[in-house]
């Protein structure tokens, strides 16, 4: 064979395979039903999906989240897209470590972080693709066979939460997560009547920074008799010595998760103290590598590191689920979120926990195959709507 499939092929086989083209789509993803938390109710959430096209003829799929519109997201990954083209994909840790110190990215490291994110999750799909591997053997091997997730529980009123524990315990969720932070008599109510219909399984609470620190001790105290398993954020995500303020004064676990992006937060929360565990996902962290380097930054400190769940599609939860089966200090009740959506952008594999967990996959990369149906839809309600 001679010509361009001859040398993409020789490129697969010598192990160099080239980025040829990385395609960008903004999408609005819409939630089954109003989501509830403190500070406001989401209807939706914009996400981008990244596409790495190389010359092996392998596509490496992708999810960078946008708190801002999803075109901001995208103008800033245009920026250095040329500098992404033509190079290998394996050098992951490289292409991405220079995209993030370049222009803006330098001064704005959480901004950077959720922009590239997505762009390295496509790359270890690619990688994981080409080595016909799923990416968590890539990443040093299952060190667990199945990751335990949490039951989140959606409503408003406290009627309607407590019908959604009711169907989340009967699922065979043994960690069980209650947003509060929505005035103190309705977050006491909901945590009473969420402890009283799930029985002795483990219930989280989180505020979303929603509490100033005397607040924060005055509320979980308030809350403790409930049996509270960890209170999650309950600070400003800007200051961690609000947050170990809190953890000394109070009884029940804290976890740290706004205030916990780049691994040097993870070092700064386990320098002081200011945790009983890390909330983290790889799009906060700035990918799947970033976030093992601040999870065994954790691991020195002897605390533990739960995925973080966050408004996105299946592509990210499956990229998570791969951390979460090759990191040795994971927690279980690790969060999950694509079974919010009204429609998933992803048609396998089945990423519905049994009994709240989830194996190991054997499919190369992450093992996704879009619905390119919905993702179709879902890039036509991001032009028609824009931000939910």
């Amino acid at each position: 064979m001679t010509g361009p499939g001859a040398s993409a092929a020789a490129g697969a086989r010598a192990g160099r395979i080239l980025i040829t083209g990385i395609r960008l789509t903004p999408l609005l993803l819409a939630f089954k039903e109003p989501y509830h938390w403190a500070g406001r109710v989401d209807h939706g959430s914009p996400v981008v999906l990244v596409e790495v096209e190389t010359d092996a003829g392998i596509t490496g799929i992708g999810e960078s989240v946008s708190s801002l519109a999803a075109e901001i997201t995208t103008a800033a990954f245009r920026a250095v897209e040329p500098l992404l083209v033509g190079q290998p994909i394996h050098d992951v840790a490289r292409l991405v470590d220079e995209a993030r110190h370049l222009g803006t990215f330098n001064h704005m490291p959480w901004f950077a972080d959720f922009v590239l994110a997505g762009f390295e999750m496509a790359l270890w799909d690619a990688v994981g693709k080409a080595a016909g591997q799923p990416v968590y053997r890539l990443l040093g091997g299952a060190v667990r066979d199945e990751v335990d997730y949490f039951g989140f529980v959606q409503g408003d009123t406290t009627e309607e939460l407590v019908e959604d524990t009711r169907d989340l315990a009967a699922a065979g969720h043994e960690v069980i997560y209650l947003k509060v932070g929505r005035g103190d008599a309705a977050d006491v109510r909901n945590t009473a009547a969420v402890r009283e219909a799930i029985g002795a399984r483990r219930l989280r609470v989180d505020p979303n920074c929603a509490w100033s620190v005397p607040d924060a001790i005055r509320m979980i105290r308030a809350l403790e008799p409930y049996g509270i398993d960890w209170v999650e954020q309950p600070t400003t995500l800007l200051s961690v010595t609000a947050l170990r303020q809190v953890r000394e004064a109070v009884h029940v676990p804290v976890a740290a998760d706004q205030a916990v992006h780049t691994p040097a937060d993870v070092y700064d929360v386990v320098r002081q103290r200011a945790a009983d565990a890390v909330v983290l996902s790889p799009h906060e962290a700035g990918g799947l590598l970033a976030f093992r380097k601040a999870a065994a930054i954790a691991e020195a400190g002897g605390v533990p590191v739960c995925l973080h769940g966050q408004s996105v599609s299946g592509i990210t939860d499956a990229a998570q689920h791969h951390l979460g089966l090759s990191t040795p200090n994971l927690t279980d009740g690790n969060q999950i979120m694509h079974q919010l959506l009204a429609e998933d952008l992803v048609d396998s594999p089945d990423l519905t926990p049994q009994r709240g967990k989830l194996g190991l996959p054997e499919a190369p990369g992450f093992g996704v195959e879009l619905d390119r149906d919905a993702v179709a839809r879902a890039a036509e309600r991001y032009r028609r709507e824009g931000r939910p």
